[in-house]
């Protein structure tokens, strides 16, 4: 069998920060990374092509926040618009997926956890970019096997 040697980053892209995650190298299991404090268009692509070099990541999963009725609503259009953007910047593929409820699962993972509400709020979105990726990497492997 052969392993994928290249990680997978996932992005929850918000207004005001956007939450990242990363795979393990053989894209079994997705992790929490850290969050990129929203500033600039400017400086947050490039704050994500240096995870991309540092990490060697090989593609990169972006959650598109459909309404519950599936249809792209004002958010989804800021997304990709954004990973327009970042597009030009990088040749590492880029798909979207579905995270409908990936916000609200984490809220509930953190409360579950117990974390400190203060704390709660940030890690939620790294948290989110988590359960996208993981979504993500569960999918695609039961389709390699």
């Amino acid at each position: 069998m052969e392993v994928n040697k290249t990680r997978s980053l996932g992005l929850d892209v918000g207004d005001k920060r956007i939450g990242v995650a990363l795979s393990d190298p053989r894209g079994l299991l997705a992790s929490p990374l850290t969050i990129i404090s929203r500033r600039d268009e400017t400086a947050d692509i490039k704050a994500i092509i240096d995870i991309v070099s540092q990490h060697q990541v090989g593609q990169i999963i972006v959650g598109l926040p459909r309404s519950m009725d599936g249809s792209l609503g004002q958010q989804a259009e800021k997304v990709k618009a954004f990973i327009q953007n970042l597009c030009s910047h990088t040749d590492v593929p880029i798909e979207f997926r579905d995270e409908r409820l990936t916000t609200v699962s984490a809220k509930r993972l953190m409360r579950a956890a117990k974390t400190k509400r203060n704390r709660r709020k940030a890690h939620d979105d790294a948290i989110a970019a988590a359960l996208i990726l993981q979504g993500y990497l569960d999918e695609t492997r039961k389709d390699r096997l």
